[in-house]
C-alpha cells in the first residue's frame, strides 16, 4: 500500500470516528434535551392538549433526528471530501523528495556520484536529503580514491616489472654483459617491487584494522633512541644535523613500542629525504595534557597549502619530480598515520609554505 493511501485512510478513519461519536451524541443526547426543552417551554396542559402537545413533540423529534441525520452525511461527504484533498496534498510533500531519494540511490547503485537533492523545506526531510549529500559526497570520494588507487598501484608495479624486463632482454639480445653489476641492477629492481608488496600488506593490514597491538606502558626514550641510533648514519652520510631534545620528567606513554619505532622511523626518515645536506631536523618530545606530543621539524623543502590535507594519503608525494626509487613508495605517511590512531594518537602535519621546512607530529596516550 502506498504512502499516499495509507494517509487518506488514515484521515478517513479519523472522520468516521468523529462521525460516529457526533452520532451518538445526537441520537441519545440531543433528543432528549430537545424534548425536555419543548415541555418547559409550553409549560403543563391536560386532556386532549396534553395529547396532542405529545404527538407534535414526536413529529418534531422525528424531523429533529431527520435533520441531524442529514446534516451528519453533508457533513461526512464533505470531511471525507476534504480528507482526500488534504491527505493527497500532505502525501506529495512527503513522495517527492523521498522518490527523489529513491531515484538518486539508484543511480549511486549504478556508479554515478554526480546528483545531488535540493530541499529547502527546513524539516526532517531537509535534513534527510543532507545527510544523504554528505554519503553521496563521501562515495564519490572514496570512488575516486579507488580508481586512483588502482592507477597508482599499476604505475607503482610498472616501473620496477619494466626495469626488469629491459634488463633481461639486454642479456638475451647480448646488449648487457652478464656480470655482477648487471644481475645487481635486477635485483634492486626485484628489490624495489618486493618492498612495494610489501607495503601494501602493511597498508591493507592496517587500514582494516588487522595489526595486532601489544599496548604497555613504555617510557619515549624507549621509543626514540633505538630509531635515533639506528638513523644517525643516514643523518651523518647527508650532512644533515639530528637534534634531539627529551626532557627528563616525561610519563610513561600506553603505546606499541614496536609499531611506534616504526612511526617514528617513517617520520624521520621522511624528514631526511626531503631536506637538502647541511639542513636541520630537530626531534623533541613534551607533555601535551594527557598525551605525549613527538614532533619532529626540519629545514626541507616544506610543504604548500595545498599539499597538507594530503600528505597522509595513500601514494601522495610532494616533490612530483623525484624518482620512485629515491621517493619511496609513498605509503609510509598513511601506515604512520593508522597505526597512531589505532592507539588512541592523533598525527599531524604543519608547514608556513615552501622552502620553509616543515613539521609534523604525533600523540600517544600518557599511561
Amino acid at each position: 500500500m502506498t504512502l499516499s493511501r495509507k494517509l487518506f485512510l488514515s484521515y478517513v478513519v479519523v472522520v468516521l470516528i468523529g462521525l460516529a461519536v457526533i452520532s451518538v451524541a445526537t441520537a441519545f443526547v440531543a433528543p432528549a434535551n430537545f424534548t425536555e426543552s419543548m415541555h418547559h417551554m409550553r409549560g403543563s396542559g391536560s386532556g386532549m392538549m396534553s395529547q396532542r402537545m405529545a404527538e407534535l413533540d414526536a413529529q418534531y423529534e422525528t424531523a429533529f433526528r431527520q435533520s441531524v441525520n442529514n446534516a451528519l452525511v453533508i457533513a461526512g461527504a464533505a470531511a471525507v471530501l476534504a480528507a482526500g484533498v488534504v491527505s493527497w496534498f500532505v502525501s506529495q510533500q512527503i513522495t517527492h523528495p523521498i522518490r527523489s531519494l529513491v531515484a538518486l540511490s539508484q543511480q549511486i547503485a549504478g556508479g554515478s556520484y554526480r546528483q545531488r537533492l535540493k530541499l529547502d523545506t527546513h524539516d526532517e526531510f531537509a535534513e534527510l536529503v543532507e545527510s544523504f549529500n554528505r554519503m553521496a559526497e563521501a562515495l564519490a570520494g572514496t570512488e575516486a580514491m579507488r580508481v586512483q588507487l588502482i592507477g597508482d598501484v599499476s604505475h607503482e608495479l610498472k616501473t620496477p616489472l619494466a626495469g626488469i624486463k629491459g634488463y633481461m632482454e639486454g642479456l638475451q639480445d647480448g646488449v648487457l654483459p652478464a656480470t655482477p653489476e648487471t644481475f645487481q641492477l635486477i635485483h634492486r629492481e626485484a628489490d624495489r617491487l618486493q618492498r612495494l608488496v610489501q607495503d601494501l600488506q602493511e597498508l591493507s593490514r592496517t587500514e582494516s584494522g588487522q595489526v595486532a597491538l601489544d599496548i604497555r606502558p613504555y617510557p619515549p626514550e624507549a621509543i626514540i633512541n633505538p630509531v635515533v641510533e639506528r638513523m644517525r648514519s643516514q643523518f651523518a652520510d647527508k650532512v644533515i644535523a639530528l637534534e634531539v631534545m627529551i626532557p627528563h620528567d616525561l610519563p610513561p606513554v600506553h603505546a606499541d613500542c614496536d609499531r611506534s619505532i616504526q612511526i617514528l622511523t617513517n617520520l624521520l626518515g621522511n624528514a631526511l629525504q626531503y631536506t637538502p645536506g647541511g639542513g636541520r631536523i630537530e626531534l623533541t618530545v613534551h607533555r601535551d595534557h594527557n598525551s605525549v606530543c613527538f614532533s619532529i621539524k626540519d629545514t626541507g623543502i616544506g610543504l604548500s597549502s595545498e599539499a597538507l590535507p594530503h600528505v597522509f594519503q595513500r601514494f601522495y608525494r610532494v616533490d612530483k619530480s623525484r624518482s620512485r626509487g629515491s621517493g619511496g613508495t609513498g605509503i609510509g605517511l598513511t601506515v604512520a598515520k593508522h597505526l597512531v590512531e589505532a592507539q588512541g594518537g592523533r598525527i599531524g602535519a604543519e608547514s608556513n609554505g615552501l622552502g620553509t621546512g616543515s613539521r609534523f607530529w604525533f600523540t600517544l596516550p600518557i599511561a
